[in-house]
């Protein structure tokens, strides 16, 4: 797929090493950012071969491998809103020098070719951790967003809201350092990619190129960020809820080294907590 080989390529529009946008690990204040490509993020990638979606009853979800998601989604139709929250990971880029990791909400991209996602993205330049805020409407370009600061354990919520007339409203906040950032997109798909068909939302840690970085645990939703607006929920055309109130039209989504269920797992998520809507991911890649 063309869209892989640039994920891969890391043909993308390059940042000046100017703008301000990494953290590394225990500063205190933002790092200059090194000159850098924003990763490109984008719908899941399976595997020729791997193991068809099966239904765990146990636990009520339906279990997915690919190479590159890790988390859960829900299907259905006419979404318009995806909301959520997380904390974001250092990450070890002693152990994993020169990969990515991404933490993001949106719409579509389960089974699409487009994907309406606003997220953070905790990196490894060689040796040395660099994160930065994004906004992407797959298959443009990724955005970067220099006005909201990040850093290891602060606490984001975002959403991507559905307006009609292909008008999305992307919008996301670090409630630790209470800096934000909305905008409103008018998006009708690129590239042959067709009108974005509005049939998944997701909460989705992501391998972005061809190694994950060591992130430790992603900790999803409000029962780890303690955020009164920050579950982790959705709102199609018959459904408004946390992730569980979905039903039967929740996706699981375990990413392994070639996407195959037989390769090794590189990140898996925890079950769902009680309160239906957070979950952790946890890096496996080693």
């Amino acid at each position: 797929m063309l869209w892989k080989a640039l994920r891969n390529s890391g043909i993308l529009l390059a940042l000046a090493s100017s703008c301000a946008l990494a953290q590394v690990a225990g500063d205190t204040e933002p790092a200059e950012a090194p000159s850098f490509v924003p990763r490109i993020h984008g719908p899941r990638l399976i595997a020729p071969g791997t193991r068809p979606p099966y239904y765990d009853p146990i636990r009520h979800v339906t279990v997915s491998y690919n190479e590159i998601w890790s988390g859960y989604a829900v299907t259905g139709s006419e979404f318009t809103q995806v909301q959520g929250s997380w904390i974001v990971s250092g990450v070890d880029c002693t152990k994993t020098p020169n990969s990515d990791s991404s933490e993001w909400v949106g719409i579509d991209g389960w089974n699409s070719n487009t994907v309406e996602q606003v997220g953070t993205d905790a990196d490894c330049n060689g040796t040395k951790p660099f994160y930065y805020v994004w906004y992407e409407f797959f298959p443009l370009n990724t955005i970067v967003i220099p006005d909201v600061s990040i850093a290891p354990g602060d606490k984001f919520t975002a959403s991507v809201v559905y307006g009609g007339n292909n008008e999305y409203i992307v919008s996301i906040t670090n409630e630790t350092t209470n800096q934000s950032f909305s905008k409103q997109v008018e998006f009708k798909g690129a590239d042959g990619s067709g009108v974005p068909p509005r049939n998944s939302a997701e909460w989705i840690e992501e391998m972005d190129g061809n190694e994950l970085s060591d992130f430790g645990r992603d900790l999803f939703g409000v029962r780890f960020t303690d955020i009164a607006d920050g579950s982790d929920s959705a709102t199609d055309s018959t459904i408004s809820g946390v992730i569980k109130d979905f039903g039967d039209a929740v996706q699981e989504s375990i990413s392994t080294r070639n996407g195959h269920q037989n390769s090794k797992v590189t990140a898996m998520p925890s079950a769902i907590t009680s309160d239906g809507g957070s979950f952790a991911v946890i890096w496996k890649s080693e």
